[in-house]
């Protein structure tokens, strides 16, 4: 236990110690110096870049390099007290206690940074309890030792996280194929035109595409696995990992009488049903959207901290781009607001693509920008509109 400010029931707690629950601490202690802030994590306590978790291997870096601070090094710098390696098994909002497996701890205003699990798909086979996961900084390691010494590497999933990995796989020498149900790669995020530049570059690269398919089983097969796919096409691989998409942690919510919906509900002000409990990030749901990305989490950690402070501040999100880490071709891409009405247009460029997503008045909705038009990035941004206004 890493202690500097005593135990309080004024205290603001978080639970969580990714960047949601780390980037809320900061924004306090810009606001206000001496405010008593206790955060909770199940982890060590270190602070490191998540979304570098899909890019490290390119850039030969070992899970324990990516940690930039260690919960010491939080706990000095940040003035607050760091439970680690501790576990919240219950909220009680009638009294403003949490109970943990490190005894009771009282609150006054308490923030649920809870972060988001991998989904796992139900999969059939032998070697069906062989699919990995990265979520975290443990489970890349674990998936550093899988690797090690292999050559094949099969992902299911075509979304961010899993064109991420595959590009960085096959940077990193491994062979690669991706398997998806999509009939395209980031069928959440790009236009058809713009996800088969991404596929062709990709492909060029090394990668192998299995799209319209899924997986009916995994089996060992010697010292490999056999994966084979629903169209009745097989591959063989060393490693199976799986990148389909994340799911809010919302049970401990759930058990509180908290309101959820696809993640734990939040007001405009990231205050739920109940008075004095929070939340933010890849668990929170904000008007019915849930943005697992670095930039909403920023955002909203920015108008969280005065309101946990007494100044209640409303969350905006301006339209916030996202970038897929694929050198192969770099891509920034802000998909229109579901429902949107309107239509892409595609234009090659040299050395990229850019898509435009308007509606029938030409006003811009979204966008994907790729190879040298990400350049555009800031001038397009700057036509969208607000996501959340």
């Amino acid at each position: 236990m890493n202690q500097t400010t005593p135990q309080s029931d004024s205290a603001i707690v978080i639970i969580g110690s990714g960047l949601a629950g780390y980037t809320v601490a900061r924004e306090i202690r810009k606001l206000d110096k001496a405010a008593p802030i206790t955060l909770i994590t199940r982890e060590p306590g270190y602070f490191y870049s998540k979304p570098m978790l899909s890019t490290a291997l390119a850039s030969k870096k070992e899970a324990m390099q990516l940690v930039s601070t260690a919960a010491d090094g939080m706990t000095t710098q940040l003035e607050m007290t760091i439970l680690s390696e501790c576990n919240v098994s219950e909220i009680n909002a009638g009294t403003q206690t949490i109970k943990t497996s490190k005894g009771d701890l009282p609150y006054g205003k308490l923030v649920m940074a809870l972060g988001a699990d991998q989904i796992r798909l139900p999969l059939q086979g032998s070697a069906a309890n062989e699919v990995i996961t990265v979520n975290d900084l443990e489970d890349y390691a674990r998936f550093r030792t899988a690797i090690e010494g292999k050559k094949k590497v099969a992902i299911l999933g075509a979304g961010l996280i899993g064109c991420e990995f595959a590009n960085d796989l096959v940077l990193g020498g491994y062979e690669v194929d991706v398997i998806d149900l999509a009939p395209q790669a980031l069928g959440r995020l790009l236009p058809e035109a713009a996800a088969l530049e991404l596929q062709g570059k990709l492909s060029a690269a090394g990668v192998r595409w299995h799209l319209d398919t899924t997986v009916n089983a995994i089996d060992h097969k010697g010292d490999s696995l056999q994966v084979t796919l629903k169209n009745g096409s097989t591959i063989n691989c060393d490693v199976f990992l799986s990148a389909v998409g994340l799911k809010p942690r919302i049970e401990l919510a759930k058990a509180t009488g908290i309101n959820v919906g696809t993640g734990i509900q939040v007001n405009r002000e990231l205050e739920t049903n109940i008075k004095n409990i929070f939340a933010i990030g890849d668990c929170a749901e904000v008007d019915g959207l849930v943005l697992p990305y670095v930039m909403p989490i920023m955002q909203a950690a920015r108008a969280l901290a005065p309101t946990l402070l007494g100044q209640a501040t409303a969350l905006t999100y301006p339209a916030m781009p996202v970038m897929v880490k694929t050198p192969a071709l770099p891509t920034i891409v802000s998909p229109p607001a579901k429902g949107a009405e309107g239509k892409w247009t595609t234009t090659p460029v040299e050395g990229g693509l850019e898509a435009r997503f308007e509606s029938a008045d030409g006003k811009l909705l979204g966008f994907a920008l790729m190879g040298t038009a990400t350049a555009q990035r800031g001038a397009l941004t700057k036509e969208l509109p607000a996501m959340l206004a």
